[in-house]
């Protein structure tokens, strides 16, 4: 049997896809660091925002084009800024001031598992054992990590774990959305431009009037509120190149790698370290990544676009 040559750029896609996944991972460490000294979450989403508004848009400036501003393209960006940003990022803010970062990266390793049962709600998917299977994993996963009294450091830490599953849940509540009712025409990058357009322009007056405005300074906690936007923005333009040229499915193999460079990033940046069964409910959590994604497909020349 002859094996099929290998496309050259097949290389260059999975080297893209490793340091998405380096830059996503390094998220919730920088998150932590950002949270460390009390600055206030509000303030907080309100940079994020705004950070990533001028980035994207200089970026969709640059390549020539422009973001639609028509009523309805508004109310769109305005709910994706909420499902997709807003309400996610606020739980996981005040989730980082109490969790460990690795905790919460392993966590959200739970988004595809959640896409499951609402994408068969709103009759986008069939039901399959398989991916069933998958979802209780995740369920197992999470009990390993809530249940025995050595997984977490502090008992008390354990109201705090819904918290963090909140961001989990409206990520796949928005993947799900987006593909039952599209983005009216306007690609990813440009609605996530507009989304935080929209989000900062409600966020930063809101942020000033309830006293939690940040005022930038030369510090680490604002250094890493700076990066983890700036990362998070380059990552996911990144992200929907890779989606264009590999699929989704192959794109979508970048769940591992954020939760794995998570926890790595944790432990080399905070010092973080983890009990035993937490390192078995990550690995119970892969296995159940592994039955609710879609069953990937191999990676052959023409389905890569140059």
């Amino acid at each position: 049997m002859t094996r099929a040559p290998t496309h050259p750029a097949s290389g260059l896609l999975v080297g893209v896809l490793i340091l998405m996944g380096a830059g996503w991972g390094l998220g919730q460490p920088l998150t932590k660091i950002a949270v460390s000294t009390g600055l206030p979450t509000l303030g907080l989403l309100a940079w994020q925002l705004m950070i990533g508004a001028v980035v994207l848009c200089s970026f969709i400036v640059l390549r020539g084009g422009r973001i639609p501003l028509a009523s309805r393209n508004l109310f769109f960006y305005g709910w994706i800024a909420c499902v997709g940003t807003l309400f996610p990022n606020y739980a996981s803010y005040e989730a980082a001031r109490v969790l460990p970062a690795g905790i919460i990266s392993i966590l959200l390793s739970t988004v595809p598992m959640i896409a499951f049962p609402v994408a068969l709600g709103l009759g986008l998917e069939r039901f399959e054992l398989r991916r069933l299977l998958g979802l209780l994993f995740g369920l197992a996963g999470v009990l390993l990590i809530t249940l025995p009294d050595a997984s977490l450091p502090e008992r008390a830490m354990l109201a705090f774990v819904p918290l963090a599953l909140i961001a989990p849940l409206f990520y796949g509540a928005e993947g799900n959305l987006v593909a039952r009712f599209g983005t009216g025409g306007v690609d990813a990058v440009t609605v996530i431009a507009g989304a935080s357009l929209v989000g900062a322009s409600v966020m930063a007056p809101l942020a000033v009037a309830t006293g939690q405005w940040v005022t930038p300074a030369l510090t680490l906690p604002h250094g890493a509120l700076a990066l983890s936007a700036l990362l998070h923005t380059v990552v996911y333009v990144a992200y929907v190149w890779m989606v264009g040229r590999a699929g989704s499915v192959f794109a979508a193999q970048v769940s591992y790698l954020v939760t794995g460079f998570g926890v790595m990033w944790a432990m080399l940046i905070l010092g973080e370290r983890f009990a035993p069964t937490v390192w078995l409910a990550m690995v119970v959590m892969f296995a159940g990544l592994a039955m609710v994604q879609p069953r990937p497909k191999l990676l052959a020349p023409k389905e890569i676009r140059t």
